[in-house]
């Protein structure tokens, strides 16, 4: 949904939307951005619900921004509309994750067309990312989820997602641990992805996504994973969206270093091939 209401808002004052943003995935938490990572302020920040209320924040860091924005968010019904980080356009292009919309695009459009031509859906979504800043995606795991554990906590919907492993996976589980959005993947008690790289759960027939709140039992699924550009995997990055910053006591390893021979064999861009000889 937040990938779309830019679109919605640039139709209607009829101006363009830039192709890019601060996250390059999702995250739970405001800060949780390239511009907070790189100095940008969040506010001032205006906070809506459909019933017309509006809500102005200024505040000193952004930190103290998500807290405030979530408390009256949780008011508004747990639903609002938030628009923050006012910028000028050599901030954007300075802080900004390149390329993330048309990225987005060229995914959906691979999903939606591969029937018609005949691949595979996963198949056409590691090609469709292959030429982007990210790289190539990886099939991670495929199988059946078994059960899911979901709880609500201050805001957030936290909890894991257990899967059994089919096909060259039978045999094996894989444990998916979220908050909001997919954070650690745990392969037979070994971390095979984490934060900030995309863990992404989707139909194993479609390729359509499915997302932490709709991950059910009984679905058959295949997870990838993507590795994130290197504007989010700076030592100041990792401090915000790291493992450790979700609480987990573990160390981030790119997947072009964990899964090196796949990345030897598809290529990388530019500035990640110093993984292929680390």
């Amino acid at each position: 949904m937040n990938s779309q209401i830019p679109f919605v808002v640039a139709a209607r004052a009829r101006i363009p939307v830039v192709d890019g943003d601060g996250m390059g995935r999702a995250f739970p938490e405001l800060q949780m951005e390239t511009f907070h990572v790189y100095g940008l302020s969040g506010t001032p920040a205006v906070v809506a619900d459909e019933r017309g209320a509006v809500v102005t924040l200024e505040t000193p860091d952004n930190f103290q921004l998500e807290w405030l924005a979530r408390g009256v968010t949780i008011r508004m019904g747990g639903h609002s509309h938030l628009v923050d980080y006012p910028m000028r356009g050599a901030e954007f292009k300075r802080t900004a994750v390149r390329g993330t919309v048309s990225m987005a695009m060229a995914i959906g459009k691979a999903v939606l067309t591969a029937g018609s031509r005949g691949v595979n859906p996963i198949e056409a979504i590691c090609e469709a990312t292959q030429d982007t800043l990210y790289g190539r995606a990886i099939p991670l795991f495929e199988g059946k989820v078994v059960d899911v554990e979901r709880r609500t906590r201050e805001g957030f919907a936290v909890g894991q997602a257990v899967i059994h492993g089919s096909g060259r996976y039978r045999g094996s589980e894989l444990v998916i641990r979220f908050q909001n959005e997919n954070l650690v993947a745990v392969q037979d008690g070994e971390v095979i992805a984490s934060v900030p790289d995309l863990i992404s759960v989707l139909d194993h027939e479609t390729g359509l996504a499915i997302t932490t709140e709709r991950i059910r039992y009984g679905q058959r699924v295949t997870v990838l994973g993507l590795p994130t550009p290197e504007i989010m995997r700076t030592p100041e990055a990792l401090q915000v969206w790291g493992p450790e910053a979700f609480g987990y006591d573990i160390e981030f390893v790119p997947l072009e270093c964990r899964f090196r021979e796949y990345y030897r064999r598809h290529g990388l861009p530019g500035d990640k091939r110093k993984y292929l000889t680390a």
